[in-house]
C-alpha cells in the first residue's frame, strides 16, 4: 500500500472530519485506512436471480429536481425504472413527491441528453472520445499546465454531502479559491436576517405549531425553502383547531391562493406594513417591544397609520385584522419571501418583517434552532444570486483563465446589462458538466456528459431540515442509459488523481470512496451494525439520521429603516417563480411544460399578468400582446388579465425563453430575468429581482392562450347551494 494517511486527514477525506469526529471518540479503529475502500468493481445493478420479468422493485435514492433534497422510491422493472414516489423514511417529505420530483423521469429518459464528450474544434462542439477530452483536459488544467490555481473557477448549484467534499478537496489541491454557487430562487437576503438578528441563518420553522401565519411573498407551498415538507407541515396546521394563513404579496402565488386572506400590497412597500402592524400590535394590543432598541420602539410606537394606508394600499381594517390574528392566535409565524426580499433595501424590509416574529415571542415556539449539524464538510453549500454578480465582475477583471460549471445556467439567467455571455469569451477554456445543451453548456470548450441523478451514487445534506436531520442517500436506480456519460463524484474523484492528490488515489471509483466513507463513519451512528449491514440498510431507507448538536437562538435587534416605496414610474417587474419550471431548469420536460400553470392554467408558453384596472388604462385584454421594456431591454408576451396581482405591478413566470436546452425549451416564451435592472441589495448584494421598472405597451399581435379551464368569476351564481342545519332537519332530516 504505497498511499499512507493518517486518522484525523482519512476522517477529513471521508467527510467525517471536523466536529462530526467527536462523536467517534474512540470507537474507529486506527488501522483503518484506504484498503477498505478497495474492492472488485462489478455492475451496481446486475439483475439477481429473484428478479421477476413484470413485477417491479423499489429502490431508495434523493431527489435533485431542487435544492429540497426530497427522498423518493424508484419502481424498477426488469432493468428500468418506470416510476418516483415519495420515500416515507425520509423527514423531509414523509413519502410525498410534486410534480417536479415526479417529472424526474423525462429528465432522465429525455432524447436531447448529450451521450458523449465533446469538445470544441474549429468553433464547434464536436463529439470526442473521453480519452481526448481528459487528454485535453489535461493539456488545459493539468498539474503540468502552468495554470494558478487562482487562475481557475468553479460556478455550480447548490452542492452538499461528499460531492462537496470532493470538490473542496479538489479546490484546494488545485490552489482555487472561488467557488460561485449560484441559485436563482433563493433566500440570501432572508438568511443574512436571520443569522444577524436570531443566531442562526436557517432555522427550524414550524408550521405545525403554529395557528397563525403571516407570509410577506414567501411561496412555501410552491417555490421557497422545501416546498413539500412545507406541505405536509401545513396539512398539521389546516387540522383542528384550524389555524389561519394571511398571504401579503404583489402577485398571487400558490400559497396565497390557499390563504383565508389574500392581501395585494404594492410592491416594495411590504417593509413599511409590517412595522405598521408592529404599532397595532403595541399600541392596541399591548405586545411589549422591550427586546427592542428605544429609537426604535419610539417609531413603532409613533407610527402613522393613514400613512402606511397611503404607502402600502393596504386597508385599515386588513391591517387590524391582520394584527388581531395574530395576537389572538398564538403561537404564529410570520415568514418573508422573493417579493418581499428583492429590492434595493430588501435586508431593511425582511428585518422589519422578521421583527413581528420578536414582538410576537414566536422566537423558540415556532422558530427553533436547527443545532449544530456534526459534519461540517457535508453541509450544504447554498447556492444566492449574489454569486452571479461577483462572477460577473471577476468576469469583467479577466481574473479566470480556466472555468468549471456543473447544475447552474449563468448565461441563460443573467440579465442583459452584465453581458455575461460577452465577458465569458473572456476566458480561455471553460468546461461544463452536464446533462443537456443549455445557453451555458453551448459556450463551453470542454463538455463532459454527466450521468442522469437516476444513475448516479451521492449523498445529500440539504440546507433546510425541518425535523430530523439526516444525510440523503442517492444510489443509481438502472445501469447508465449511455456508457460514455459519467458521475459527477467519478469526475470529481478523476479530476482528483489527475493531481495526485494524496488519500485518493486507491479507490477504484466514487462508489469505493462512498463505502469506504461509511465504513469510517462514527459507530456510535450504526446503532450496533457492522459495516455491511449498516451500508445495505443505509441503501434500503435512503437516510441516515445524524444527531445534532443542541443549538440556541439568541435574539439580537438592531435599528431598521424601512423604504417609504413609492417615486418609480411605470409598472414593477414580478419576475414569478412557479413550482414547475422552476427557475428555467425543467422548461425541457414535456410533462411540466403540459402541466397548467397553479394559478392561470397556461401551458407551454410565457405570459404577463395583469389587474384588470392597469388592462383598462392600457386597452389591452386577455390575450393580447404587450411590449415590457426596462432599461436593460425589451420582451414581449400576451395578456393575463385577473384580479390576484397589485395594479401596480406585471408579473412575468421564470422558466421559459431559452435559446438553447432542447427541443422542449427552445424557442418558447420569455425570460424576464433578461430585463431586470443587475442592482443589488444594499446590505447583502443580493440581486435585487424586484427592484425593475418597466414600461408596458400594446402590441398589434394577438394570439389565443392554451390553457386549461375558463373564467375564474362565478358571475354572481353560487356553487353549492347550501341550506341551515335546522332547515335540512325539518325537510330532509326523516327521508
Amino acid at each position: 500500500m504505497s498511499n499512507k494517511v493518517n486518522r484525523r486527514d482519512f476522517l477529513k477525506i471521508m467527510g467525517w472530519g471536523g466536529v462530526g469526529a467527536t462523536l467517534a471518540g474512540c470507537d474507529l479503529p486506527t488501522t483503518v485506512t484506504l484498503e477498505e475502500g478497495k474492492e472488485e468493481v462489478v455492475s451496481y445493478l446486475v439483475p439477481e436471480e429473484y428478479v421477476i420479468p413484470g413485477v417491479g422493485v423499489w429502490y431508495a435514492s434523493t431527489c435533485q429536481q431542487c435544492p429540497a433534497g426530497c427522498g423518493v422510491h424508484g419502481r424498477v422493472r426488469e432493468g428500468r425504472v418506470l416510476k418516483l414516489e415519495g420515500n416515507p423514511e425520509s423527514p423531509i417529505n414523509a413519502g410525498t413527491l410534486c410534480q417536479m420530483g415526479q417529472s424526474a423521469l423525462q429528465a432522465h429518459y429525455n432524447p436531447d441528453r448529450i451521450t458523449q464528450p465533446l469538445l470544441r474544434k474549429n468553433g464547434s462542439l464536436a463529439p470526442v472520445s473521453w480519452k481526448e477530452a481528459m487528454e485535453a483536459l489535461v493539456h488545459r488544467v493539468g498539474p503540468s499546465a502552468g495554470v494558478a490555481g487562482e487562475r481557475i473557477a468553479w460556478f455550480t448549484d447548490s452542492i452538499s454531502g461528499h460531492q462537496a467534499v470532493l470538490l473542496d478537496a479538489l479546490r484546494k489541491t488545485m490552489g482555487s479559491e472561488d467557488h460561485y454557487v449560484y441559485e436563482a430562487i433563493s433566500q440570501g437576503v432572508v438568511r443574512a436576517v436571520s443569522r444577524d438578528m436570531l443566531g442562526e441563518a436557517v432555522p427550524r420553522l414550524r408550521f405545525d405549531k403554529a395557528r397563525a401565519i403571516l407570509s410577506f411573498g414567501a411561496d412555501f407551498l410552491g417555490t421557497w425553502q422545501s416546498p413539500v415538507h412545507n406541505a405536509t407541515q401545513y396539512a398539521q396546521f389546516r387540522s383542528p383547531p384550524r389555524g389561519v394563513l394571511i398571504q401579503v404579496e404583489p402577485n398571487m402565488s400558490l400559497t396565497g391562493a390557499n390563504a383565508d386572506l389574500w392581501v395585494p400590497i404594492r410592491p416594495g412597500t411590504e417593509g413599511v406594513l409590517a412595522m405598521g402592524i408592529a404599532s397595532v400590535l403595541a399600541n392596541k394590543h399591548r405586545k411589549s417591544l422591550d427586546r427592542l432598541p428605544a429609537g426604535l420602539q419610539e417609531r413603532i410606537h409613533g407610527y402613522d397609520m393613514d400613512e402606511v394606508i397611503r404607502i402600502t394600499g393596504v386597508s385599515g381594517n386588513h391591517i387590524i385584522k391582520i394584527a388581531s390574528w395574530l395576537s389572538e392566535r398564538s403561537p404564529s409565524l410570520v415568514l418573508a419571501g422573493a417579493t418581499a426580499e428583492g429590492h434595493e433595501q430588501g435586508y431593511e424590509i425582511v428585518s422589519a418583517i422578521m421583527l413581528l416574529n420578536v414582538i410576537l415571542g414566536n422566537v423558540g415556539e415556532t422558530i427553533e434552532s436547527a443545532g449544530d449539524f456534526p459534519f461540517p464538510q457535508l453541509v450544504a453549500r447554498s447556492g444566492d444570486s449574489r454569486a452571479l454578480l461577483d462572477f460577473a465582475r471577476a468576469l469583467e477583471e479577466q481574473r479566470y483563465d480556466v472555468v468549471f460549471f456543473r447544475g447552474a445556467n449563468p448565461v441563460y439567467a443573467a440579465p442583459k446589462g452584465l453581458d455575461l455571455a460577452g465577458k465569458l469569451k473572456g476566458v480561455g477554456f471553460k468546461v461544463a458538466l452536464s446533462m443537456f445543451q443549455d445557453e451555458t453548456t453551448l459556450a463551453a470548450d470542454l463538455v463532459l456528459p454527466l450521468r442522469s441523478p437516476l444513475e448516479d451514487w451521492g449523498t445529500h445534506v440539504p440546507a433546510y431540515q425541518g425535523t430530523e436531520a439526516v444525510i440523503s442517500i442517492q444510489q443509481p436506480l438502472m445501469e447508465p442509459l449511455y456508457p460514455e456519460t459519467r458521475g459527477f463524484g467519478d469526475i470529481l474523484l478523476s479530476l482528483l488523481k489527475m493531481y495526485q492528490a494524496p488519500g485518493y488515489q486507491d479507490y477504484a471509483d466514487y462508489y469505493a470512496y462512498l463505502r469506504a466513507a461509511f465504513t469510517a463513519l462514527p459507530s456510535v451512528l450504526k446503532n450496533g451494525a457492522g459495516d455491511e449491514d449498516f451500508w445495505v440498510a443505509a441503501l434500503q431507507k435512503g437516510v441516515v439520521k445524524v444527531p445534532v448538536g443542541e443549538g440556541r437562538l439568541t435574539v439580537k435587534v438592531a435599528d431598521i429603516e424601512v423604504p417609504q416605496g413609492g417615486g418609480e414610474s411605470g409598472l414593477r417587474l414580478i419576475p414569478a417563480a412557479r413550482l414547475g419550471m422552476w427557475d428555467g431548469r425543467h422548461a425541457n420536460i414535456p410533462w411540466l411544460q403540459e402541466a397548467p400553470d397553479q394559478i392561470t392554467k397556461v401551458v407551454w408558453n410565457s405570459w404577463a399578468e395583469l389587474h384588470p384596472r392597469t388592462a383598462r388604462k392600457l386597452g389591452v385584454k386577455t390575450g393580447d400582446a404587450v411590449r415590457i421594456t426596462s432599461p436593460e431591454g425589451t420582451i414581449e408576451a400576451n395578456v393575463y388579465v385577473y384580479k390576484g396581482i397589485h395594479p401596480d405591478a406585471i408579473a412575468v413566470p421564470m422558466g421559459q425563453g431559452h435559446e438553447a436546452y432542447g427541443r422542449y425549451a427552445k424557442g418558447r416564451g420569455v425570460n424576464p430575468l433578461k430585463i431586470i435592472k443587475p442592482v443589488t441589495d444594499a446590505k447583502t448584494g443580493e440581486l435585487a429581482a424586484v427592484a425593475t421598472s418597466v414600461q408596458v405597451a400594446r402590441t398589434e399581435r394577438k394570439e389565443l392562450f392554451v390553457k386549461l379551464g375558463g373564467s375564474e368569476s362565478q358571475l354572481g351564481r353560487k356553487i353549492v347551494a347550501t341550506v341551515t342545519a335546522d332547515v335540512f332537519e325539518r325537510t330532509e332530516g326523516g327521508a
